[in-house]
């Protein structure tokens, strides 16, 4: 593995050091001369991608923890220890490999990695051996700085240091090919990364979706401004190539949704903007690793030049890695594509875990363990994330009716909330800790809820909350994106399929009485919707706003007060053709 260590000094001018370094490199090793005479060799590279780890050191629990196979079959996957053993498996099949990742392998983290800053999934990465990985938008949930922290270590400026007396920080480095300092257009982060195996140099670039702004608190990110995916990819895979890097390969933190299929099947969803990305970018790109959309998929897409190359997603919490095997001519350095081959595997829980690894997730467990383990209500059965047809989900609901009745001193008549930040199923079986059946702990309310966003009630009038509503149909870097807010008991309407983006929303009800378009309502939303999180701007022009509580404080104390709670009932929101 190639150690890295960023310091603040090099931070803009990283991109040219490593390129003026790769130049006299490739000038200097007569093995990598373009004047090779020799007669032409190969070289086999096994790249071993992970994308939407989360921070999902453990093995993860319900559906997250489970990988459906094209027959249908389930099998259980996952956690950091196993991934461990299967690269190393993996890595044993061959005499080179690079580890690399599609980002968001930090953020939105069970509170065994999340209570600590992530720095236990940190550590954990670098003692696989992680080689580089694109920066993904949850890498920026705490800002640009503490993604800075989390790369050239250092304790935590206001909680310090609790995993260990000191944080090291990454040995990888984190890219971010499109990603500039709004003041000077500089290089926020590493644009690439180059990799020599058997002396041929492999270059990587990295970056995150350009939409990380409405993604994650803007306040975090004002200084940074994110450019369009394709042409980053294109200016710094001209630069590789104008450097004598040939074999180039895309991590991308944006990927495509799925009509379901196994791991090695190909049923992303016609005009994803992943495949677009995949499709565009420039011909001397040689396969796409991608991330997001926490699907799986193995595709093959034709470049701009009419060439095949692989386009692959492996699920998300650690329960795939995708697996791209190249074969480069030594002597031009480039990959043939004809010889590519991609799978993804899937990260059973049949192999022993890695006895170091373990390590590191049982002091992160000891450490979490008398918070986590703490019970705090109790379900009657399991409660899941997954949407129906019209977008509700019984977890979603039950959230939504907590944040209504956290607020209720606030006026608040109706809540509203974002399907993005809930995170697990609340799963009725014991976790590992033994608290029993049917027992909800405070790690796995965590679990579900992990962003501690603030509650807040704002004034909206029912036009206001009707544009709003109308917004959970947008059209992103060309294709239409879907987010269907979760509500709260008392609020039902119907939405069309058919109709045009901005009418799409009828019959809205509100405690069995239609809505007024003049009137007023006490809505709470989250302070990342109510900031005008994932394109919800109609939420901006609320007034009277009042603060609550944390969002996850709310969701205990509903199930604390509720014992033996049930799944919600659906239909509070319907479809009509």
């Amino acid at each position: 593995m190639t150690s890295f260590r960023r310091t603040a000094q090099r931070s803009a001018a990283l991109a040219v050091t490593a390129a003026a370094a790769l130049a006299v490199t490739l000038v200097q090793n007569p093995a990598l001369a373009d004047k090779d005479n020799r007669p032409a060799r190969t070289v086999d590279v096994r790249l071993i991608g992970i994308n939407d780890l989360h921070g999902n050191i453990e093995p993860p629990s319900g559906s997250s923890g489970r990988v459906t196979l094209s027959d249908g079959t389930q099998v259980d996957a996952g956690g950091a220890a196993f991934n461990a053993t299967h690269i190393r498996n993996l890595q044993a099949e061959v005499r080179n490999s690079v580890i690399v990742g599609q980002g968001d392998l930090v953020g939105a983290s069970p509170i065994v990695s999340a209570l600590f800053h992530d720095e236990p999934t940190i550590e954990v990465l670098n003692k696989v051996g992680m080689d580089t990985t694109a920066a993904g938008n949850h890498e920026f949930d705490e800002g640009y700085r503490e993604l800075l922290r989390m790369q050239r270590g250092g304790c935590h400026p206001v909680d310090g240091c609790q995993f260990r007396e000191g944080y090291g920080g990454a040995d990888f480095p984190i890219l971010g090919a499109n990603v500039t300092l709004a003041k000077n257009d500089l290089p926020a982060l590493p644009p690439f990364w180059v990799e020599f195996r058997d002396g041929v140099p492999i270059g990587f670039i990295g970056m995150p979706l350009k939409d990380v702004p409405i993604l994650v608190d803007p306040n975090g990110i004002k200084e940074l401004e994110f450019g369009d995916e394709v042409a980053a990819a294109n200016r710094y895979a001209d630069l590789l190539n104008w450097l004598g890097v040939k074999s180039i390969v895309l991590l991308i933190h944006q990927g495509d949704n799925t009509s379901g299929g196994g791991p090695d099947e190909c049923r992303t969803v016609a005009g994803g903007p992943g495949r677009k990305i995949a499709e565009q970018v420039s011909p001397k790109i040689d396969a796409v690793f991608s991330g997001h959309s926490h699907q799986h998929y193995n595709c093959t897409v034709t470049d701009p030049a009419g060439n095949p190359r692989p386009f692959i997603e492996g699920l998300a919490f650690g329960r795939e890695l995708s697996v791209v095997d190249l074969k480069i001519d030594k002597r031009t350095r480039e990959v043939v594509r004809s010889a590519t081959v991609a799978r993804n595997h899937v990260v059973t829980r049949n192999v022993t875990a890695d006895p170091e690894v373990q390590a590191i997730i049982d002091l992160a467990k000891s450490k979490s363990g008398p918070i986590a383990n703490r019970p705090i209500g109790t379900i009657a059965q399991d409660i899941p994330r997954a949407q129906n047809p019209a977008g509700e989900s019984p977890l979603g609901n039950l959230i939504a009716d907590s944040q209504l009745a956290a607020t209720a001193g606030n006026g608040a008549v109706l809540a509203l909330m974002n399907p993005g930040g809930v995170r697990a199923d609340l799963a009725y079986a014991s976790s590992p800790a033994g608290e029993g059946d049917g027992v909800v702990t405070y790690g796995e309310a965590f679990t579900v809820q992990p962003f501690g966003n603030i509650l807040q009630t704002v004034t909206l009038t029912g036009a206001q909350l009707k544009a709003a509503l109308e917004q959970q149909w947008q059209v992103v870097n060309g294709a239409q994106r879907q987010i269907i807010l979760q509500p709260s008991a008392g609020l039902t309407y119907s939405w069309s399929a058919s109709a045009p983006i901005g009418s799409k929303v009828s019959g809205i009800v509100l405690n069995g009485t239609p809505l007024d378009p003049a009137a007023s309502y006490r809505v709470t939303i989250n302070s990342f919707l109510q900031g005008g999180g994932d394109g919800f701007s109609a939420f901006t022009g609320g007034t009277g706003i009042t603060g609550g509580g944390i969002d996850l404080d709310g969701f205990t104390a509903f199930l604390t007060a509720n014992p033996n709670t049930a799944p919600p009932a659906l239909g509070r929101i319907t479809t009509t053709p």
